[in-house]
């Protein structure tokens, strides 16, 4: 135990509304309501296990609200008439919460008249006189005011939900101010949730700004009658005495008597008697079960299995066998039961009650897929099953004498949402939120924090096929797996076709029930998920890797990345006349003209007319003339196979990007914004669409070509980051492979290295081969795929794979363990902990089992890999700001590689930066026993950059 005494006080209200909005309705044995109970009572023993875990408190209690009113509405009688009642069934859970508190041995301190944050501030301010340091954990803006440091004893906070200690860094970021100055900040800006007044129109950065420049709120105020005339000094002069009374309603009182003494509130090892009577009463069978283990004091952070509810079965086995919990009790989908918003008023109310919730579920509804150019038509919320809302925004049809609904201004509603969706203390959850992020950053709202149901879903159940209903994460996926509901179509209220209309014609009604189950599918599916993730062991890669990254990959969206248009039409020109130079050629080959790009006729050219053999008919009929059987011919002497792979290649490279990307260009930005898939590679690797960066190929002259053609605006330059062999890498760790970890350790050509353990001798061909050897063992390869590669027999090919395995035993012994695990759990894991299925990896058809086998030999370690880079990703901003490197931006990320664009003059300046996050990526939740080289290169081009 450490020397200083350390008091951590828990702001108990805040966790009980937390947990009633984590968790589906729950009943004990006796019936009454417990969801809100079992919530509460699993945080507060992960908040003891992860205490523990770290520098642990001398000292905790919980302090609750003992009512609804205060000294405070002595002073004003409409302080918080602005909240809501509690829900129904969370009344009678409020005793059952203090003595959820008790059970754990733990003081539970509440007093009529004063709120919890007046009695934490007292306790706080007490433990500091006597040199305490004191933690308050909670995300309580106005708790913020006692950060600080006294004689040695601080007092900081720790928010649970984000992870995160709050000391006067975080205050200043938050507020623009220290914390002595945020009561002041408080007072100008007002609480629509508490009801203080503060003054209309000063919203918290002209706040934060006045008491900045000011020094105090009574500085601000006096200085108001020199200004120049404007609305802002009109406000400071009219609403100097709602601002006064404001002051006094933050303030926290910090000279309240203690009911309990500071030293009634050490902490001991937990009595197991009274939390196992407690467990019992309520039904808690699976934290009884490890009470009765012998974890009565909790010493390891662990969160629990959902509660035992009287109407449920036992848990199921999933398709792939794991265990679950069944789904929890929900209502059915009732469309009657949700609200057209069309008045100020009732938005206010909404928003009211999504802040005293504290977690909402919201979806936008735009006139096009594109968030970097769509229109925003509506926003849905929702804060439980049923009950749901929509607020139509921009209804009434693209004609200008088209009747438009009634409906909330645009800016009028933003401007009361704002608030709630930047609120930190409010926990939004979304259904893709990357792109609902985007449309509302265009409007200058900053969406934080936000869970989000895709990518939960993604970090639980990737390469999963559950019950044949397919694996993929969509709403509506998502919703028949996990809810047995099917949504409402778009199709179905949009038509389809040329009928088809955009969504602001849609009428109220059924624009509604439309949007509004949309959020109401998303709050259940995140009532699901997200007790599964701490149960099923996904919140480490969910809550470390996967959310930080949402907004990250929003703004690279946002910012887009420069094309030259003109270079664009001058390779498509170029190209063009190629494809017709192979198509003569081709035609000369084939002795006649057909449609090259016809299947049918070049099959019936190559296998019918020509005579060449090995050809196949499909179930069509027709002879398969892909990627595969062309290369054969080409490789058994067929000079027609080559001249169509080339025209291929052309053919699609034309298309997809040089034609496609001079269409995508936004005419507003003069640049192409990427969609990036956080979903979309079953390994955790992002992949990229509208249009589709990841496909250009590398090394080719083509690709080159086309790579010439995205360039940096004027003054700047790309800079290209690249990992070197980081899946090479990542293999000699993961299988420890002794000379492999030395070579890279070294700085050695691994393939050269390779080479000469596999032939005896380092030329440029046994290199190359080595070359294709190394990355082709990672995918599982077998003799018959490596002899088409390296255009040798399989008995040499398999000479070869035998050979690598003798020089490298670890890799093979990594292969079959690897292996081994995933026939057994079902899934193969990341270092970072992230999850890939395999549910066909037992399967009795072959080519099924095989193809999972190759899969999931590689999923370990290319998975790993893309942890590495959007750990890197996450943490590139703050490290370039924290350098004065605002003006650097991250744009593009390819496979292994960031694409930034940066002022000239920050070249050298950023690099280091940016090759140290990256090279450091890994640490501290994975030591690597191989270093991450960063190859780093600059140009006006991204092809220069290379």
């Amino acid at each position: 135990m450490a020397d200083k005494q350390h008091l951590y006080l828990v702001d108990g209200s805040s966790y009980i509304f937390r947990a009633y909005h984590r968790l589906p309705p729950l009943t004990n044995p006796q019936g009454t309501p417990v969801g809100a109970v079992y919530g509460y009572t699993t945080m507060l023993w992960k908040l003891a296990a992860d205490l523990d875990a770290a520098e642990g408190p001398t000292h905790l209690a919980v302090i609750l609200d003992a009512g609804s009113e205060s000294f405070r509405n002595e002073i004003y009688d409409l302080y918080k008439a602005n909240r809501p009642e509690p829900p129904e069934d969370l009344v009678p859970q409020f005793p059952l919460i203090r003595d959820a508190t008790r059970a754990f041995s733990l003081p539970c301190i509440e007093v009529e008249g004063l709120e919890a944050d007046d009695l934490i501030a007292s306790y706080a301010r007490a433990a500091q006189r006597q040199g305490w340091d004191v933690t308050i954990v909670s995300s309580d803006k106005d708790l913020m005011q006692l950060i600080g440091e006294e004689n040695g004893a601080r007092i900081d906070m720790l928010d649970t939900m984000k992870n995160q200690r709050i000391w006067l860094p975080e205050v200043e970021e938050k507020f623009g101010v220290p914390p002595h100055l945020v009561g002041d900040v408080l007072a100008l800006m007002g609480d629509s949730v508490d009801n203080v007044p503060g003054i209309y129109g000063i919203g918290p950065k002209t706040a934060s700004k006045l008491i900045a420049e000011h020094g105090s709120l009574a500085a601000a105020l006096d200085a108001a009658q020199a200004m120049k005339p404007s609305k802002l000094r009109d406000r400071l002069i009219e609403g100097r005495g709602d601002a006064e009374l404001s002051r006094l309603l933050v303030t926290l009182k910090e000279d309240c008597e203690l009911p309990v003494p500071l030293e009634a509130m050490k902490l001991g090892p937990v009595p197991p008697e009274p939390l196992a009577a407690f467990l019992k009463e309520h039904g808690f069978t699976s934290l009884l079960r490890r009470l009765e283990a012998g974890h009565g004091s909790p010493a390891r952070r662990t969160e629990l299995d959902p509660p035992r509810r009287t109407t449920a079965a036992a848990p199921a086995a999933g398709a792939d066998g794991a265990q679950r919990q069944p789904p929890p009790a929900m209502p059915p989908v009732d469309h009657r039961s949700y609200e057209t918003v069309q008045s100020r008023a009732r938005l206010v109310a909404w928003v009211a009650r999504a802040r005293a919730a504290q977690l909402v579920a919201v979806d936008t509804e735009t006139s096009a897929l594109d968030a970097i150019r769509a229109e925003l038509v509506g926003v849905s919320l929702a804060l439980g099953p049923n009950d749901a809302c929509y607020i139509p925004l921009g209804h009434g049809g693209g004609d200008m004498f088209a009747e438009r609904p009634e409906q909330i201004p645009l800016a009028e509603a933003l401007a009361v949402l704002r608030p709630l969706l930047e609120d930190d203390a409010v926990l939004k959850v979304f259904q893709n939120g990357k792109y609902d992020l985007n449309v509302l950053a265009r409007h200058g709202i900053a969406v934080a924090p936000i869970d989000d149901t895709m990518v939960m879903s993604f970090a639980l159940d990737a390469g999963r096929d559950e019950g044949g209903m397919g694996g993929g994460h969509g709403m509506d996926e998502l919703s028949a797996r996990h809810l047995g509901h099917t949504p409402i179509a778009f199709k179905e209220v949009c038509g389809t076709g040329k009928k088809a209309i955009s969504f602001a014609e849609v009428p109220l009604d059924r624009a509604t029930a439309y949007a509004a189950e949309d959020a109401d599918i998303t709050w259940r599916l995140h009532a699901l998920l997200k007790p599964r993730l701490s149960a099923e062991g996904g919140t480490r890669i969910y809550e470390r890797v996967d959310r930080p990254l949402i907004p990250v990959v929003a703004r690279m969206e946002r910012a887009g990345i420069k094309v030259d248009s003109a270079r664009l039409a001058q390779l498509s020109e170029e190209f063009s006349g190629e494809i017709a130079r192979l198509e003569r050629a081709i035609h000369e080959a084939a002795g006649e003209e057909f449609t090259v790009g016809s299947p049918k006729q070049l099959g019936e050219i190559l296998f019918d007319k020509l005579g060449y053999k090995g050809g196949r008919k499909g179930k069509s009929g027709q002879f398969s003339t892909d990627v595969a059987v062309l290369e054969r011919l080409a490789a058994e002497g067929a000079p027609i196979a080559r001249l169509v792979l080339e025209w291929r290649q052309l053919a699609k490279l034309k298309s997809t990007y040089t034609d496609a990307l001079q269409a995508a260009i936004n005419p507003d930005t003069g640049r192409v914004h990427t969609s990036y898939s956080l979903v979309g590679a079953q390994t955790g690797r992002l992949s990229s669409t509208d249009p589709n960066l990841q496909n250009i190929p590398v090394r080719t002259p083509i690709g080159r070509q086309i790579r010439q053609a995205f360039v940096a605006e004027e003054g700047h330059v790309l800079l290209a980051a690249d990992y070197s062999q980081i899946e090479l890498r990542l293999a000699a760790h993961m299988a420890d492979v002794e000379s492999l970890k030395a070579a890279f350790a070294a700085g050695e050509d691994i393939h050269a290295r390779t080479a000469m353990e596999l032939f005896g001798e380092v030329t440029r061909d046994t290199r190359a081969r080595a070359k294709t050897i190394n990355f082709a063992i990672l995918y599982g390869i077998s003799r018959w795929g490596l002899a088409a590669r390296l255009e040798v027999e399989p008995d040499e090919a398999q000479a070869m794979i035998d050979t690598y395995f003798q020089r490298f035993p670890g890799i093979q012994r990594y292969i079959h363990e690897t292996l081994e695990s995933v026939r057994a759990r079902g899934y193969s894991e990341t270092l970072f902990g992230r999850k890939t299925w395999f549910p066909r990896i037992n399967s009795k058809n072959q080519a099924e089992r095989q193809g999972s086998e190759r899969a999931a030999i590689n999923a370990p370690i290319q998975g790993t890999s893309a942890d590495i880079i959007k750990r890197a990703m996450v943490r590139m901003e703050p490290a370039l700001a924290a350098a004065g490197l605002d003006d650097v931006r991250m744009l593009l990320q390819v496979h292994d590689e960031l694409v930034f664009e940066l002022p000239e003059d920050k070249i050298e300046a950023a690099a280091p930066i940016i090759r140290q996050v990256m090279a450091e990526a890994a640490g501290p939740a994975v030591t690597l026993s191989v270093p991450l080289a960063v190859e780093i290169g600059t140009g006006a081009s991204w092809d220069a950059a290379h």
